[in-house]
C-alpha cells in the first residue's frame, strides 16, 4: 500500500511538472524574429581545425564581396539586408577613444603589429584592416589595400547610425573599461541609449549596468548563472535573478533542455523583461556560431518572436523574406 501511494504521488508530481512546463499549453506568441548581424556583413571563414588562436582572416572562403567586418560599410550593408541589430567589438585606445575592431592584436587582419589597445587612434586609423585576408593559404590577398582607414571609432558608429540598434561587445575583463564605456554612453540621448545592448565579461559589463541601470546587458557570468539556475529551478516556474532585465543568449542545442521550451520559456523570459537570442550549436568553444543556414532555421520554433544571431545576415534575411526592409527598433 505504501509503495502504491508513493508511486501515485510521484506520478502526480511528474504529470504536474510536465503540464506546468508544457510548451503547447502556453500562448504561442506571434511576431517576426529580431535579426542580429554578428560583425555585420563580413568575410565568412571555415571552421576546420579552428583553435582559439587561429587567424581566421587566412581561413576565409573566396570572397563574393569586399566588405570587412566591424566597418561602417559592413554595418550599413547589414541593415540594408534586413538586420534589426548589428554586433560589433570595441577596444580602448591609449588616447581615450574606443576603436571598433574584433581582434585583441593587430597582426592577423592588418598591416600593424601588437596589442590593439596599446595604440593611439591615429595609428589605428592608418592601418589597412583588409590586409591579412586570404582564401588560398597566403598566396593572394584579395582585400589588401581595400581597408585602409576603415577602422571606425565607437563615436563614429553611433553618429552614423543614431536610430539603429547595436550589440556592443567589450573584449576585456577590465572593470575600468566598463567605467569608460558608461561615461561615453551617458552622453547619448536616452532614446538612442535604449537601442544599445552591452555584452561581454562580467566585470566591465556589470559596471556599465551599475552606472546605467536602464541599459540592456548580457554578461558571461550572469548568462551562466541564468542557464544553470533556470535548468535547476525553472521546473516550478522560477526565473532566477540572473535572468531578469537582460539579454539571454541560448545555443540551439541547449534550448530543448530549458523548461517550457519554446513557448512557455520565452513567455517567462518576456515577463522577466529579458530578450532571448538563439545562436548556433554550442561546441564547447565560443559563441561565435550562428543561425547561418536554411537547415538552422528549420530547427527553430515557428512564429515565435525570438532574436536570431547570425553570421550570414544576407542569407538569413533573404530566406525570411526580409531583404530590403528597414531595420525595426527593439
Amino acid at each position: 500500500m505504501r509503495l502504491r501511494i508513493v508511486f501515485v504521488a510521484l506520478l502526480l508530481i511528474t504529470v504536474s511538472v510536465y503540464l506546468f512546463n508544457a510548451s503547447w499549453l502556453a500562448p504561442a506568441g506571434s511576431g517576426q524574429p529580431v535579426l542580429l548581424a554578428h560583425r555585420g556583413v563580413h568575410q565568412i571563414f571555415h571552421r576546420e581545425g579552428l583553435k582559439g588562436d587561429s587567424c581566421t582572416a587566412t581561413m576565409i572562403h573566396p570572397p563574393s564581396h569586399d566588405l570587412i567586418e566591424n566597418t561602417l560599410p559592413s554595418m550599413r550593408a547589414a541593415f540594408n539586408a534586413g538586420a534589426d541589430i548589428v554586433e560589433f567589438d570595441i577596444h580602448p585606445t591609449t588616447d581615450g577613444h574606443f576603436a571598433v575592431f574584433h581582434d585583441w592584436t593587430l597582426d592577423c587582419r592588418t598591416n600593424g603589429k601588437g596589442v590593439t589597445r596599446m595604440n593611439g587612434l591615429s595609428g589605428l586609423k592608418a592601418l589597412d584592416v583588409g590586409y591579412g585576408y586570404s582564401a588560398d593559404g597566403g598566396r593572394t590577398f584579395p582585400l589588401r589595400g581595400k581597408g585602409v582607414g576603415l577602422m571606425p571609432t565607437l563615436d563614429e558608429v553611433l553618429a552614423a547610425f543614431p536610430d539603429n540598434s547595436f550589440f556592443i561587445h567589450i573584449k576585456s575583463r577590465d572593470r575600468s573599461e566598463g567605467d569608460l564605456l558608461a561615461a561615453r554612453l551617458k552622453l547619448l540621448p536616452k532614446e538612442q541609449r535604449s537601442l544599445l545592448t552591452v555584452y561581454g565579461a562580467s566585470e566591465p559589463v556589470e559596471e556599465v549596468k551599475r552606472q546605467l541601470p536602464d541599459i540592456r546587458v548580457g554578461s558571461s557570468g550572469a548568462l551562466k548563472n541564468c542557464l544553470l539556475g533556470y535548468i535547476a529551478t525553472g521546473w516550478f516556474g522560477r526565473v532566477p535573478a540572473a535572468c531578469r532585465d537582460r539579454v539571454m543568449l541560448v545555443p540551439l542545442n541547449i534550448a530543448p533542455w530549458l523548461w517550457g521550451w519554446p513557448n512557455r520559456f520565452v513567455a517567462r523570459m518576456k515577463s522577466a523583461n529579458t530578450d532571448v537570442f538563439i545562436l548556433g550549436d554550442y561546441d564547447g568553444g565560443s559563441f561565435s556560431t550562428g543561425i547561418d543556414s536554411a537547415a538552422d532555421l528549420d530547427r527553430l520554433p515557428k512564429s515565435l518572436p525570438l532574436g536570431i544571431w547570425t553570421n550570414r545576415i544576407e542569407r538569413i534575411a533573404r530566406l525570411l523574406a526580409r531583404t530590403g526592409e528597414q531595420p525595426r527598433p527593439r
